[in-house]
């Protein structure tokens, strides 16, 4: 195996490292070993000092050029403090129906058509109606019994 296959190899493996990464920084340090490896198989550069150096070269210019438009794409939504916040409150004291039997004070209940976890102190069972009374994130207390 030859020096540039090892490159466009150690290359890739950088790349598919950024995977488990997702710090984006791993993958420009790869397509930047791909082109010294490139580079290598087509004859342009051959000294261990000019591959390095290439290799450090792209890798910094692409880190520190290129990163912080990358990034924008990889982030995940975050909302804008003029957006309206989460209308979960107004879920208190709605109606659900239990999807599956509350075994040890937990089961599932379908509100607005999508299941929820839920938790709640009352034995209820798949098709009865309850009510929200809380929401704790993404779990839902319920009760058998409206609230007032």
């Amino acid at each position: 195996m030859n020096i540039a296959t090892l490159w466009i190899i150690a290359g890739i493996v950088l790349i598919l490292s950024e995977l488990m990464a997702t710090s984006i920084v791993a993958v420009f340090f790869g397509v930047a070993a791909i082109i010294v490896g490139l580079l290598l198989n087509y004859d342009i550069i051959s000294s261990y000092s000019m591959q390095f150096l290439i290799f450090a070269v792209l890798s910094l210019a692409m880190l520190f050029s290129v990163r912080s438009r990358c990034k924008r794409w990889f982030v995940g939504y975050t909302a804008d403090s003029t957006e309206q916040p989460s209308n979960v409150a107004s879920d208190i004291g709605v109606r659900v129906i239990v999807h599956s039997n509350f075994e040890h004070g937990a089961g599932r209940v379908v509100l607005n058509g999508v299941q929820w976890d839920a938790e709640s102190n009352d034995q209820l069972q798949a098709g009865d109606v309850a009510w929200v009374i809380a929401n704790q994130g993404i779990k839902l207390q319920v009760r058998a019994s409206k609230p007032n």
